[in-house]
């Protein structure tokens, strides 16, 4: 339920803000459609240390929680400053990760500007293990199965793309090789 609340705040930033921009002209950049933005659920996550932190603790969230499951991050205590939390993901177009089942596990983050790492994905969490899951596996499920093919491709733009254009058979390992357990999704 985090990560679905997560979400939504990404992608109104993404829709609203005017901080988010450069998101959208690299969206449009990328030629991902409107459409591709809503049915993949695509977000940002602004520069800000704390923007989602706040929301997510305002919704009732503890600081544990979002620690946990990867949307925060503890700031070091130093000598006459207090630590606090500052958010994960900044200043970068957000793409939800979802299960086969197509909730929310996790993120993946494309740095804009000069920042890095490029790409950043969530951290393994209970819900999350980057090497055992397929980008968009929840959206070509049904295409896989009619067309009796998988397309694999490396990256989440890869995939927005090849679905948008009707190639809804395709899924993306992010930031690893394809491994076992990925075969074995399949």
């Amino acid at each position: 339920k985090m990560n679905e609340d997560a979400q939504l705040w990404f992608q109104q930033v993404l829709l609203r803000s005017k901080e988010a921009a450069e998101a959208r002209a690299y969206v449009q950049s990328r030629g991902i459609s409107s459409e591709s933005v809503f049915s993949f659920g695509l977000g940002y996550a602004p520069q800000q240390w704390d923007g989602l932190t706040r929301y997510l603790l305002a919704q009732g969230y503890t600081e544990s929680e979002l620690v946990n499951g990867g949307l925060a991050r503890e700031r070091e205590e130093s000598i006459g400053k207090s630590g606090g939390m500052y958010d994960y993901f900044r200043h970068r177009l957000v793409f939800p990760i979802r299960d086969v089942r197509g909730r929310v596990i996790g993120f993946g983050g494309r740095a804009l500007g000069d920042g890095q790492p490029k790409y950043l994905n969530s951290p393994q969490t209970l819900l999350f293990e980057k090497n055992s899951v397929l980008y968009a596996l929840d959206m070509a499920k049904d295409a896989i199965k009619l067309a009796n093919q998988v397309i694999i491709v490396e990256g989440y733009v890869d995939a927005v793309i090849a679905h948008q254009y009707g190639t809804r058979q395709t899924v993306a390992c992010i930031g690893s090789a394809i491994t076992e357990k990925h075969i074995q999704q399949l």
